[in-house]
Formats: C-alpha cells, structure tokens, sequence
C-alpha cells in the first residue's frame, strides 16, 4: 500500500510539473466592484475607464471549457481609444505598465491557451510573459526567460495556441508576469482579445542557485578588451562564467575554468555598457557588476 501512494505520489508531481498553474489563468473567478467586475488576480483598465460608463476589461460566458473566460476589448473614451489590456498582477493605470507580477517559481517550456481576436486597425495585440527572480548578490531583478506573441490575422473561433519561453538565465524565477493586449501602441476601437485555460506547459531543467557571499575582483573595471578575474577564494574544481547584460540575458559565456587568481577572460567584442558577471560553483553562484568601455 505505502509503494501505491508513493506512486501516485510521483504521479501528481510529474502532472503539476507538465501542466503548471497559472493564477485564475481560466478566468473563473471575478469580484463585483459595483457596477463592473474584474478577475481576480488579473490588472486591468475598468477602475480608470468607469468613470465614463466605459469598460475594455469583460467577463465572457461561456468558457472554453469552464462558466468564464477574459474578454478585452479596445474602446473610445471622448477623443481617445483606449487599449484592452490585463496584467497578471497589477496595472499602472498611467503608463499602462504592469506595477508588479505573481510568484511563479517554475521553468516552463511553454505559455498555453485558447484564444480568439479581431483587428480593426494596423495595430495587433500580443500575449507575452516575462519570468524574473531577485539576485541579492546584485542587488537587483534579473530575466530569467520570455515568451512573445504579437496576434496575426483573426482567430474567430476558439483556437489553441502556444508561446515558448526563451531562456537567458540558469536560475528560477519567483516572479511572473503576464501581458495581454487587444491591440497595439495604435489601437483601434473593436479590436478585441478573448483569452481562457492559460497556463504554463513542460519544464526546463535550472540551477538551483544559492547566491555565495564569496568575493571575488574584476580588474579593470571598467575594462576595454581583456579582464582578469580573481577566483582564488572558490573552493573546489572548475567553474562556469556567464556573463549578461542588465536585462539578464547572457551574451558570453565560459565553460570549465579553473579557479585561479589570474583568470583573464575576453571580453573585446562586447558593445559598450554595463554588464554582470556570474560564477556558477557546485555550492552556488556569485555575481559581480563591470562596466565594458
């Protein structure tokens, strides 16, 4: 009996892998505000636009499948057409800018879910998710992986669609956030986004990074051509150097060094700016600021 639960055990962890949850990623769930009401745990316009009686953010009946779906339309408002947009989150109703996302500390393969949309414009919606984690050795957030789809055509029926995720970072995330809009940065009035049974498919294997107090230096800094980096205070074999630039995305990379204190590294071909260099050791990663002149 112990050996069956044990499976199914497995079973259950295998499936919660393959088939993440994305929070209220079904839109089933919705809290009345009055006279309108939005998903719960989605940002979204309808506090800004209800002013005029005007609501871009809509609950759709039925699902596909479920009681509810998410219906995003762009409207006009006086002079204005304003965008349909939901955040996973919330929403800067100003800059119409995601404020912050949701936990998420998976590696996904893929974003997932059915959709339906409408141009009326030149100005396509899109669906994207960006997954982030805080590095506290940099004092900073750092992308882990993104997946983009701006819309084609029309889908007029509900119809599946996947997005896969690019990688920049070894690390996992804590943080999601989720992007959809019915148009573009010109929208047009009518066009629309329907989205439902959104959720985050397959699993990337990561480092389970542990962020080292270690020190290590970067000399010189800023550098023109060649650095020499100091791993003299690293314990135990080879290490790996990648290095990213500030949006986390690695442009370089290093296999196989061995710690020393003069390990000098190329890095002439890089444009100018600034840069974060990360050594990942069997006891957990370091991460260093440089500048390339």
């Amino acid at each position: 009996m112990k050996r069956i639960y044990t499976i199914l055990f497995a079973l259950m962890f295998v499936v919660t892998i393959s088939k993440a949850q994305v929070p209220n990623g079904g839109f089933e769930t919705w809290t009345s505000m009055g006279s309108y009401s939005v998903p719960d745990s989605w940002g979204n316009l309808n506090s800004m636009t209800s002013a005029a009686m005007v609501y871009t953010c809509e609950k759709g009946t039925p699902g596909s499948p479920g009681a509810s779906y998410l219906k995003l339309t762009s409207k006009t408002i006086g002079a204005n057409v304003v965008n349909g947009i939901a955040v996973s989150g919330t929403l800067d109703t100003t800059s119409m800018l995601p404020n912050s996302g949701l936990p998420c500390t998976v590696r996904p393969v893929s974003l997932t879910g059915k959709w339906q949309h409408m141009i009326y414009g030149s100005s396509q919606g899109s669906v994207s998710c960006l997954l982030t984690r805080w590095d506290a050795g940099l004092g900073q957030r750092v992308t882990v992986a993104a997946a983009n789809q701006t819309l084609s055509g029309m889908a007029m029926s509900w119809a599946a669609f996947t997005i896969n995720f690019v990688y920049a970072d070894g690390g996992y995330p804590d943080t999601c956030v989720i992007v959809l809009r019915a148009s573009g940065m010109t929208p047009t009035a009518n066009d629309y986004l329907w989205v439902d049974m959104l959720a985050f498919t397959g699993s990337v294997a990561g480092i389970n990074e542990v962020a080292l107090t270690t020190p290590i230096s970067i000399l010189p800094n800023p550098v023109a051509t060649t650095m020499t980096v100091d791993l003299s205070t690293i314990n135990g074999k080879n290490v790996n150097i990648e290095i990213s630039d500030i949006s986390g995305k690695m442009v370089k990379s290093f296999q196989q060094i061995h710690p020393t204190a003069t390990t000098s590294l190329d890095v002439a071909n890089l444009p100018q700016g600034n840069y974060i260099l990360k050594v990942i050791t069997n006891e957990g990663t370091i991460s260093k600021k440089f500048i390339k002149q």
